[in-house]
């Protein structure tokens, strides 16, 4: 139990950092129009009408390897037959998608590709991407 609750915590600050690594990266490739302070929520929500859809994928991007990353890490920590820890990484990171979409005004079409696309399914594919790699090195399939 210790190591699955290990785990989830370590799944969840992996995803974490990449998540922010993204982020910070994302800012420096696609600069934010004059004026925009990203730190800044009342800057950001000022600025949304004029963020076209290039300022967005970065957050889709740290969204969804933040969240595959957190996934895998977690699955391959957790004992063999533990890959509902993948999901929790999942709705984990869902939820913080959630309070995001209500803190921040972003697009309708953001929003939904957002939550349907970055996090359930990106712990399901690193639950996959946990199995190949243990079945390849003689472990266990999802639990």
């Amino acid at each position: 139990m210790l190591r699955t609750a290990l785990a989830i915590v370590l799944g969840f600050l992996a995803g974490s950092a990449v998540n922010m690594g993204l982020v910070m990266i994302g800012s420096l490739v696609v600069a934010p129009p004059p004026g925009v302070d990203l730190n800044d929520m009342e800057s950001l929500k000022a600025a949304m009408p004029l963020l076209g859809p290039k300022y967005f994928l970065f957050p889709f991007l740290a969204h969804a390897l933040g969240t595959l990353v957190g996934a895998l890490v977690a699955f391959l920590i957790a004992p063999r037959g533990k890959g509902w820890v993948s999901r929790v990484i999942g709705v984990m990171f869902l939820v913080g998608g959630l309070v995001a979409a209500f803190m921040i005004p972003a697009p309708k079409w953001f929003i939904v590709a957002d939550l349907a696309l970055a996090y359930l399914p990106m712990a399901w594919l690193g639950a996959r991407i946990g199995a190949a790699l243990r079945q390849s090195s003689g472990g266990a399939h999802v639990g």
